[in-house]
């Protein structure tokens, strides 16, 4: 079995793409999860980020929770 190649983008605009593309994907697993156990995933993120000592990337997580939230409630 081959190691997949999970290489990240070099420049902004691509890296934000692939950001897109990954909060989108983890919005469509938690609407295939169910609304129960999606719940208990979201709860877990956000008891994670106010564990976070660095106020700024909890910031950027919270936020990006915030979004994908969003994304499912849709």
């Amino acid at each position: 079995m081959s190691t997949p190649d999970f290489s990240t983008a070099e420049n902004n605009q691509q890296l934000s793409q692939e950001v897109s593309c990954l909060k989108a994907l983890l919005t469509l697993m938690l609407q295939a999860m169910g609304q129960a156990d999606a719940g208990r995933v979201i709860i877990k993120m956000e008891k994670q980020i106010t564990q976070m000592e660095d106020e700024a990337q909890a910031a950027v997580f919270s936020s990006t929770v915030k979004q994908i939230k969003q994304a499912y409630r849709q």
